[in-house]
């Protein structure tokens, strides 16, 4: 498991580009046969992707946790943005296909993963934050999630956000989570931009078409910076920064927070025309 640690408002001020990678960019999500994990002190979130081709594989329990297993202490949300698998959590088994979430809550001890077929295998996004009270383990079909459709063709901006744990979805301790899809000829997500110091957020991007990328924005309003992003490449996005993005062609990507509360409207917008 990687470690980011925290950097203030005036070091990022200052960071190269290298460096700005350095510590928000988490470029290997996705191995096959293989569970990356990188641990974010903001708000101590743990960002993460599982490739199962060949049988299942199991999610490890870091020893820098120091606990008896991944989730004594912790909450899993995982949202599938391969092929179809199967997440098995202490016997139960849940299959879900592209864009279909399971959420697994505190004191969960057996978590393991696997693909339907290894000629489409799955790739599971995960997300894990502290948890201090146990909510059930629990499946949500990609038809049966809210929806909200915003922005529009003119704006660059039109877009469906899908909602999986949230306070009148899927019920957690802390963990916030879902996806926002880009319609063919919109390229902007979250702008007018926004950011809120009670939460952090991780973007992961996907459905990125070979030979494009997202340009991702970052840091304050006054002193913004700016990450190149691949195809299933995540961007930490600490408390006090803004996070915001342009496509060089549409595309999807999947938000999550943690932190002082699980509201999903409590953003602190800027104006466009701050920007800096």
């Amino acid at each position: 498991m990687n470690y980011r640690f925290e950097a203030s408002r005036k070091e990022v001020s200052t960071f190269t580009n290298q460096e700005l990678r350095d510590h928000f960019l988490v470029e290997n999500i996705f191995e096959a046969n293989q569970i990356h994990l990188t641990y974010s002190i903001y708000d101590r979130m743990i960002i993460g992707g599982a490739m199962p081709v060949l049988g299942e594989i199991k999610l490890p329990n870091p020893e820098k946790l120091k606990a008896n297993y991944f989730l004594e202490r912790r909450e899993l949300g995982i949202i599938n943005v391969g092929g179809p698998g199967i997440v098995k959590a202490d016997g139960q088994s849940f299959e879900i296909s592209k864009l279909s979430a399971v959420y697994l809550g505190k004191g969960t001890q057996d978590v393991s993963f696997s693909s339907v077929s290894a000629n489409e295998p799955a790739q599971f996004y995960l997300l894990s934050s502290p948890a201090h009270a146990i909510y059930p383990n629990e499946k949500l079909d990609r038809e049966n999630v809210v929806t909200v459709n915003v922005g529009s063709l003119e704006n660059s901006n039109h877009r469906t956000i899908y909602k999986y744990i949230h306070q009148d979805g899927i019920q957690s301790c802390q963990l916030v989570m879902g996806l926002t899809i880009l319609e063919p000829g919109s390229i902007w997500n979250t702008m007018p931009a926004h950011v809120h110091d009670r939460r952090m957020e991780a973007y992961l991007y996907f459905d990125v078409k070979p030979g494009q990328a997202v340009l991702h924005l970052m840091g304050e309003t006054k002193e913004t910076k700016h990450i190149w992003v691949q195809n299933h490449q995540a961007v930490i996005s600490p408390p006090w920064s803004i996070h915001s993005g342009a496509g060089t062609q549409n595309y999807s990507f999947i938000w999550g927070m943690a932190g002082e509360n699980k509201d999903y409207t409590d953003m602190d917008f800027s104006e466009i025309t701050e920007l800096r």
